[in-house]
């Protein structure tokens, strides 16, 4: 049984398999929010267990599992890997602000004087992660390993961009003692990796409590996760076998790819669409802002951004990659999906024509880019023949 475990275990880190099961989870939760079914999907959703829903249990818990895992993956290229090279490492930094900046122009720009565009325009600067990896694991099997590397820098930085926005415009209340308290759990983790503690006995309780504290102090409690893995250490000693980053991440990934993100997904992707809100979609000017921002400003903003970087020498492309690469990397950065919908509800009194706007921009996005990394793919394997 321990073998039929682990060679499940070993399938879940396949990408492309992590990638299916995703679209999957999002594909049923889409079909049973928009059926006769529907009041058993919500009601689930907004069952509470303890203090949350069973979707914010799914959105802050469950996803906090997932950025820890991306998280270790960052930091080990950062020390260790691709993004070693300050050149590297500052070109997903750049790519990611110009694909927060561009897009909350245009859907400024477009949804000028309409009722809720002074926090509307946020809608489009965010890059759904999980989403973005999981078609790019999907389509992207023959193009080099450094995009992947570019594209989850890049999304972690994105994603504490629109964290930081909402922080900004939609916290009611910071809870300075609940920040405090995560400072000094931090502080403790980062002490204990330095004197070299492994006890899972010691880690786990300090994690979950950070995690709780983050929630608490009004933060998003996912930034917990990627705080912690930052502050992981990622070179062995000579006495290790693996480092305790790798260790982590190979041990928490299938978990991550085969229960934390699909169920996210399921509770994050199902969002009815009526008839009512597709027949506005283009008749409500932000609502077209929110496509436009997505769709083009993302990729305008991401690859402009880029150009610009290494045009003046601060920054190199990835290995192996060049301009029309990361175009199509850049085109996953529409993908908004659920930190664009969360915005949504939170800016607008009546938002189901954003996320519908939200839903079809991030469709587009995902078909566009698979597309383009589909060839990009190709091309690349014609070039190592």
């Amino acid at each position: 049984m321990s073998g039929k475990i682990a060679d499940f275990a070993r399938y879940l880190r396949t990408e492309t398999v992590g990638g299916m099961v995703l679209l999957g989870a999002t594909a049923v939760a889409l079909l049973w929010a928009n059926s006769p079914l529907s009041p058993a999907y919500f009601g689930l959703r907004d069952l509470h267990l303890g203090p949350l829903s069973v979707g914010d249990w799914a959105k802050d818990g469950l996803l906090a599992v997932f950025f820890f895992v991306a998280g270790l993956e960052l930091k080990r290229e950062l020390v260790v890997g691709e993004l070693s090279n300050f050149k590297a490492a500052i070109l997903p930094i750049i790519a990611a602000i110009g694909g927060m900046i561009v897009p909350a122009l245009v859907a400024l720009g477009i949804g000028w004087g309409q009722p809720g565009i002074e926090k509307a325009w946020a809608i489009p600067v965010a890059t759904d992660i999980a989403f973005a990896l999981g078609v790019l694991a999907l389509t992207a099997s023959g193009l080099p390993s450094s995009l992947r590397v570019f594209l989850l820098s890049l999304a972690v930085v994105d994603d504490l961009g629109a964290i930081v926005v909402i922080a900004i415009l939609f916290t009611a209340k910071f809870n300075l003692l609940a920040a405090g308290a995560v400072v000094l759990l931090l502080a403790l983790y980062w002490f204990l990796q330095h004197k070299r503690i492994t006890s899972a006995w010691i880690y786990v309780p300090i994690a979950l409590a950070t995690w709780w504290f983050m929630h608490e102090s009004g933060v998003h409690a996912t930034i917990a996760g990627v705080a912690l893995a930052l502050l992981t250490r990622v070179r062995r000693d000579p006495y290790e076998q693996e480092a305790p980053a790798v260790r982590l991440e190979h041990r928490l990934q299938p978990w991550s790819a085969g229960v934390a993100v699909p169920v996210f997904a399921l509770f994050a992707a199902g969002v009815p669409v009526g008839a009512e809100a597709l027949g506005k979609l283009f008749d409500d000017k932000i609502a077209i802002g929110v496509m436009v921002g997505l769709v083009v400003g993302k990729v305008v903003g991401i690859v402009g951004a880029s150009a610009l970087a290494v045009w003046f020498k601060a920054a190199v492309w990835p290995s192996g990659a060049g301009p029309r690469d990361i175009v199509a990397v850049a085109t996953l950065g529409g993908v908004g999906f659920t930190v664009s919908l969360l915005i949504a509800e939170l800016s607008l009194d009546q938002a189901e024509t954003a996320k519908a706007a939200v839903l079809l921009a991030s469709m587009i996005a995902s078909l566009l880019a698979a597309v383009l990394l589909i060839r990009r793919s190709r091309a690349h394997g014609t070039m190592s023949e």
